[in-house]
This record gives C-alpha cells, structure tokens and sequence, in this order.
C-alpha cells in the first residue's frame, strides 16, 4: 500500500466539522486524554478529535466524561464546577452526572427527558486516562485501554506534561520515530555527535498495527543530559527503541559503559530513560501531545529525576518549535515535492497503519 504524505490544511481537504467524522481519524481505539493528576478538584476541558470534551473526577475517585455544554444555554461546563456527583454548569447551576444526565435543576422540580448530554467511555489505567472513540457514538469499547507498567514499576521514577501543538499529530509521529535529528536538533541535551546518529545501525520492523524501530550508536560520546544523569567513565554504548502504535508510542533509550555488556540484553544496567509520548489530534491541523519520562536513579533519586525530566522537556521545546515551523512551511511551500531519504523507514510505516485503520473505518458503500 503507498501513502503520499498527506498534510492536513496543505492538501485539500474539506474544513473540520464538529462531530464524529469517519475517515477523519482511526475509530474504534483508544487515545490518551489527560495525565491523572491533572484531574482533581477542578473540570478539564479539550478538544479530542474534533469534539469537545470535558473531563473530572467524581468523589468517588472514578474519572467521568461528557460533552463540553450545557444543554440549557450552551455554555461549557469547564467553566463550571465539580461536585461529588457530576458537574455543574457555571451558569445556572444544572448539574450532569457521569452518564450526561441532568440530575438537578435549581429552582425546578420536574427534569425535562432532553435535559442530558453526550456522554464518554473513559478508563484511567497506569496513571493516565484513556478515552474511546467508536465509529458509532454510543458503541461500547471492544477492548482494554493499553497497559503502560513502566508507570507503576519501583525501579523507575517519572514525571511528565502536556504539550499543545499548532501541527497536524502525524508529524510529530513523524518526529518521534526518526531519532537522528537528534543530533541537530537537541545539542544541548540529549543529542550527541550527529554524524553518529545519521549512520547508526538502524533495523525497521512492522506489523499491521506497530513499528520497532531499533538503532545502536557503540563507542559514542555521552550527551550533556546522559552526563548530568550518570557516572559514565568515559565513551558509551548507546541505544534506541522506538515503539509505535496509532494512539501513542513508547521510547526505550539509554546507555552502558562502553563494552561492558550486550547492547542487545534487555536486562542490561547502565542509564535507562523509558518515555511515553500520547499523541491525540485536537482537530486535524492541531493535536495534544502528553508526555512522561521515566528513569532509574540509584541515588539523589528525586534531583536525578527533575534533571531528567527538566531537560527531557528542553528538548520537546526545541521539537516543538521545530514541528510547528516546518508545518507552517508546508502549507507555504503547498504543492512542491518533497523526498524521502534512508530514516524515513519508520515514519512512512506508520503513516500506512494510521492510512489502513482510517480506511478500514470508511462505511461500505
């Protein structure tokens, strides 16, 4: 199967609409929707594949999602409260439980039969909250959300953030699974010698929902955040697995003492940084991008892991900044080609899984 590279907003292509649109986005799957701890005490409010969502949190602890409007007068009810039973409309105080339902209007015994909302399957698994989007509205989840143990692992400490792109979320698909930028773009923190990068071993594997993508750097020179991270003696042996799949990927990097054991042992020691990238869209020229990153500190546990963290979130501002500067040069540039070259290999791949699952959504006519 051969996919051009489509680029939403440089490509005709019809204005987003509100509302489930098949063929838009992959349907019938899961898609990360808000870190945990972003829901407390107070509603969060996104837009998720075109529609717009608020989630919160029930004094039970269970997490809830409904349409972001009040079906009253329409005001989002982000901009209201959270109580122990649902949500409230900031305007005339109705109350919606966790299925949409009005359950309170202030003043008025009798609810109306319409007085409800559009209502979300929601699970919260591993320290992040996953939301369902089916081709039918109100069809049931066919599966589980994915499982992320690295999250509940003692041996790691994480912590992370969401990220707001004004790019279409294949692109940054795009970015995540082509590692040798890293040598341009991330220079003062985990980057390195970019010729390094640019002729590392690189093995491509795939099936009709995931790409592996493998690359090893032997004998390379730690970067800035490895160094500030960990006592490497001297040159190290470096790796990179990248892990894609349609809602999100995972990205397993590190590096030993150079020669001190197999590259290739999944049990091998030295310094592990496992990141977690979310990639939701929000509409088709923009996305929400919720991140985490997870290491292993033997000691100062809690300083290692802000330094890690801290410049794991330098390096997405400069992809950020990078991403939303080559889109934008997209839609300038409309209709001129553009190559492809050795480390696109992952990339086009995923890009074709992304293309499949939006076809195989597609009524039959």
């Amino acid at each position: 199967m051969t996919v051009s590279l489509y680029i939403p907003g440089v490509s005709s292509t019809p204005k987003d609409q509100p509302g489930r649109q098949q063929g838009a986005y992959p349907l019938d799957m899961w898609y990360v929707a808000a870190h945990s701890k972003e829901l407390a005490d107070t509603p969060v409010g996104r837009t998720l594949l075109n529609e717009p969502v608020v989630l919160f949190r029930l004094g039970n602890g269970e997490v809830a999602a409904v349409e972001d409007r009040c079906c009253h007068r329409h005001l989002p009810l982000s901009a209201g409260t959270v109580e122990a039973t649902g949500i409230r409309c900031g305007y005339h105080g109705l109350l919606f439980d966790e299925n949409g339902q009005c359950t309170e209007i202030p003043g008025q015994e009798k609810i109306p039969r319409k007085a409800k909302v559009g209502a979300y399957h929601v699970r919260e698994r591993n320290q992040l909250v996953w939301i369902w989007f089916g081709t039918e509205r109100d069809s049931e989840p066919t599966c589980e959300p994915p499982e992320y143990k690295v999250h509940d692992d003692p041996s790691f400490v994480f912590d992370g953030d969401v990220y707001h792109y004004n790019a279409p979320y294949q692109l940054i698909h795009d970015n995540l699974l082509d590692l040798s930028h890293l040598g341009y773009v991330h220079l003062r923190t985990i980057g390195g010698n970019a010729s390094i990068h640019m002729n590392a071993k690189l093995t491509v594997e795939s099936d009709d929902t995931s790409v592996l993508v493998v690359r090893h750097m032997p004998n390379s020179e730690p970067p800035p955040t490895y160094k500030a991270a960990y006592p490497f003696k001297d040159r190290i042996d470096r790796w990179q697995e990248v892990r894609f799949l349609p809602s999100h990927q995972e990205i397993w990097t590190g590096a030993i003492d150079h020669g001190t054991d197999d590259i290739t042992n999944p049990n091998r020691g030295g310094f592990h940084m496992r990141g977690f990238h979310g990639l939701t869209p929000e509409t088709s020229t923009s996305c929400h991008y919720f991140w985490t990153m997870a290491t292993n500190p033997t000691q100062n546990i809690e300083e290692i892991k802000k330094k890690v963290v801290d410049q794991t979130a330098m390096t997405f501002d400069e992809d950020k900044v990078v991403i939303e500067a080559q889109y934008e040069n997209m839609k300038r540039f409309a209709g001129e080609p553009m190559i492809d070259i050795h480390v696109d290999v992952g990339p086009n791949r995923a890009r074709r899984i992304i293309e499949q699952l939006k076809q195989e959504n597609l009524p039959v006519t």
